[in-house]
């Protein structure tokens, strides 16, 4: 190996030793007269860890210390993007583009930018011109579908943008997975299953189509066939804590919940904090009894919820949340629901919402602190996933808004990169909230997919504006659909200790 440190740092962050990295770089980025690679280095180690705000500080220095680089201005722009300041970002990346840069991976930045700051038609400009440069770059033609498809509606255009991809030599695997989603959003699982089926039996050593395959015979009813294609994938990939997740879920599927627990257990030794793992092999205690379901599930304990108070500036909650609600009305730019998330007739936010400017986004923020502390804190001890973590502070680690249409709702589903999650109420369907069925309301418990014993939800919590609910990532929560003719808006996020 060098003895350059910062080639050290290079090697230790491609094997992912981001601790190692950190150690060599932070001497080196708070030298008086760092070098533009020490700081660059740094800032994407920290980004690496979460730590996006710390590494804006770097990034920004760089581009003092050295303006005439493109690529200072480039690091910059993806930063500010990821922590969701557009305006920003499409400033920085524009600065870079005068200083010469003009390749696919800056062209990706300055698309996220222009999604970030609401400029959609810039956006779509953007990823033709990453698509131009990159033909067969899968990510970019992904992002851009999805983009098509929520502004437009159509799937047809959306796959083509997949399908121009895949003529210029795009991974077929991960395009056919992006285009299963689509089709899946779009209401037609059927379609997608049959892809997803003939591109398993293709490419049987691609294990994540093999999954996706199984998991579309599961939905469809097809057991013995999500059990079959489970088992080439645990055989070609026997210690993956993904493979060993799916085995769970199939075989709750299959009335084998002793077996689904064992799998997901043997997950959990390889990856302990592992959301998905925990919410499954939740599931599947609750199905044979084991007392690790109640420990995880205490809902008294790890499901608050909490009325906000007023924000400084706005006289009542009701003018402030009329503010919010202008406000998130404002950057809700698309008119289909996401292709690869949980909602359904509706659309979401597409960038951090810790980034905006708007005082009433801010003030959300600020507001929700208080009860975030007191929720940490009266969670109790405990060895489970989320008591254990706890630190007594925190970081936004993902924000977001969710405008439900009538017939709307979210899937029952977790969020795998959280720690705590919530929903947060701005509008809701007051006619719906009180109907028998509990139309609107969040429910907890219910898995997404068939169960062998059925596992029906076992708590519900009652909307109303200005209400936080927040509940461990691991834990089923979603919405129960109504059929009024209202609205529901939403802020979720997700928190990390820190």
């Amino acid at each position: 190996m060098s003895n350059d440190p910062l080639d050290q740092a290079k090697a230790l962050l491609d094997e992912g030793r981001l601790a190692e990295v950190l150690a060599i770089t932070t001497p080196l980025a708070d030298h008086p007269e760092p070098s533009h690679r020490a700081l660059a280095m740094h800032a994407t180690a920290l980004k690496a860890v979460g730590r996006r705000e710390e590494a804006l500080v770097f990034d920004q220095r760089a581009t003092m210390r050295f303006g005439n680089s493109g690529v200072a201005w480039h690091n910059l722009a993806a930063t500010l993007g990821d922590l969701g300041h557009g305006a920003e970002a499409v400033e920085a990346m524009s600065r870079g583009f005068k200083l010469g840069l003009d390749g696919a991976l800056s062209w990706g930045v300055m698309a996220r930018s222009k999604v970030a700051a609401g400029d959609l038609d810039g956006a779509e400009q953007a990823y033709l011109e990453v698509l131009k440069r990159a033909p067969q770059r899968a990510e970019t033609a992904a992002e851009y579908a999805d983009v098509v498809w929520m502004r437009r509606g159509d799937i047809g255009e959306a796959q083509a943008v997949l399908d121009r991809c895949a003529h210029a030599g795009g991974p077929p695997a991960q395009l056919l997975l992006t285009k299963a989603k689509l089709y899946e959003a779009a209401g037609d699982p059927d379609k997608a299953a049959e892809l997803l089926a003939l591109a398993a039996e293709r490419m049987p050593d691609e294990i994540a189509l093999v999954m996706a395959a199984g998991q579309a015979a599961l939905e469809r009813g097809d057991l013995a066939e999500a059990e079959r294609l489970a088992l080439i994938a645990e055989t070609r990939v026997p210690e993956s804590p993904g493979v060993l997740n799916h085995m769970a879920i199939v075989y709750l599927a299959r009335g084998k919940a002793e077996l689904a627990l064992e799998k997901a257990r043997k997950g959990l030794a390889f990856a302990p904090e592992n959301q998905s793992l925990w919410g499954w092999a939740a599931t599947a205690a609750r199905a044979v009894g084991d007392p690790l379901y109640k420990d995880l599930y205490d809902y008294d304990a790890m499901v608050g919820v909490y009325d906000i108070e007023t924000p400084l500036g706005w006289d009542s909650l009701e003018a402030y949340l009329a503010d919010l609600a202008k406000a998130l009305n404002g950057i809700h730019l698309y008119n289909v629901h996401p292709s690869s998330q949980s909602l359904r007739h509706g659309s979401q936010t597409t960038y951090r919402l810790t980034g905006s400017n708007d005082p009433a986004i801010k003030a959300f923020f600020k507001a929700v602190d208080k009860p975030i502390r007191h929720h940490m804190a009266g969670m109790g001890a405990g060895t489970d996933p989320a008591r254990s973590r706890r630190t007594g502070n925190y970081r936004i680690e993902g924000a977001w808004s969710v405008r439900l249409k009538p017939g709307g709702f979210h899937k029952d589903h977790f969020h795998p990169e959280g720690w705590l999650s919530s929903a947060f109420y701005v509008e809701t369907p007051d006619s719906a909230l009180d109907t028998d069925e509990k139309q609107g309301w969040i429910r907890f418990g219910q898995p997404p997919f068939k169960t062998d014993p059925e596992l029906p939800a076992e708590h519900f919590v009652r909307p109303k504006p200005g209400r936080l609910v927040l509940f461990p990532s691991y834990m089923w929560h979603g919405t129960v659909p109504f059929t009024t003719n209202e609205r529901r808006l939403t802020i979720a996020f997700d928190a990390v200790p820190v």
